[in-house]
C-alpha cells in the first residue's frame, strides 16, 4: 500500500507542480526600541497592561499576560489571563479586555490594545503576540467598527512590536463573508 501510494504520487508530482498557484502575503510591523520609545499615550496604556499583567491568575503556566483597551472616549479597559485547570475554561487576557469592552461600551471603537508577558520561568525579552484565538476576536472586533486596531505587544523587557491591523498578524482571517 505504501508503495503504491508513493508511485501515484511519484507520477502525479509535475501535474501537481504545474498547476499550483502560490500567493504571497506580506506584512509589516513597526519596532520600538523599547517601551520607553513608545508615544507617552500608548506608554501609559502598556503601564495599565503591565499593571494588569501582575494580577493575573497564572497557577498553572506561570505565564501571566496583561491587556489594555483604549476606547475611542479616552476609557482604558484591562484584561489578564484567568487560568482553569480544566485548560480550556480559561480566558486569555486580550479577551478578557475586548469582551468586557464590547459588553460594556458596544458603540465605542477600540483604538489601541496593548498587550505585554511575563514568565515566573523566565525573562521575556521578545514580543509575545496575541494566540490565534485573540487574534479571531480582536478581528471580530475590528470589522465590527470598521476601523483598524493598532497593537502594541511586548516581553517583559525589550522591543516593542506595533501592527497597525490585526489584518497584520491574521492576513487570512475568517470573517462573516466566510459564512455566506
Amino acid at each position: 500500500m505504501l508503495k503504491a501510494t508513493r508511485d501515484f504520487f511519484s507520477s502525479n508530482k509535475f501535474v501537481y507542480l504545474q498547476n499550483l498557484k502560490k500567493i504571497e502575503l506580506h506584512t509589516q510591523l513597526s519596532v520600538f526600541k523599547s517601551k520607553d520609545h513608545l508615544p507617552l499615550l500608548t506608554l501609559d496604556l502598556m503601564d495599565a497592561a503591565e499593571k494588569a499583567r501582575e494580577n493575573a491568575y497564572a497557577p498553572y503556566s506561570k505565564f501571566r499576560v496583561g491587556a489594555a483597551i483604549l476606547l475611542e472616549n479616552g476609557e482604558v479597559i484591562t484584561g489578564n489571563n484567568q487560568e482553569n485547570a480544566a485548560y480550556p475554561s480559561g480566558l486569555c487576557a486580550e479577551r478578557v479586555a475586548i469582551f468586557f469592552a464590547g459588553s460594556q461600551f458596544p458603540n465605542l471603537k477600540i483604538m489601541q490594545l496593548a498587550v505585554t508577558a511575563r514568565s515566573e520561568k523566565q525573562t521575556l525579552n521578545v514580543p509575545i503576540p496575541p494566540c490565534g484565538s485573540c487574534r479571531q476576536s480582536i478581528a471580530e472586533y475590528e470589522i465590527k467598527q470598521n476601523h483598524p486596531i493598532e497593537i502594541f505587544f511586548m516581553g517583559e523587557t525589550g522591543q516593542v512590536y506595533k501592527s497597525d491591523s490585526i489584518k497584520d498578524l491574521l492576513p487570512l482571517l475568517f470573517d462573516s463573508n466566510s459564512l455566506k
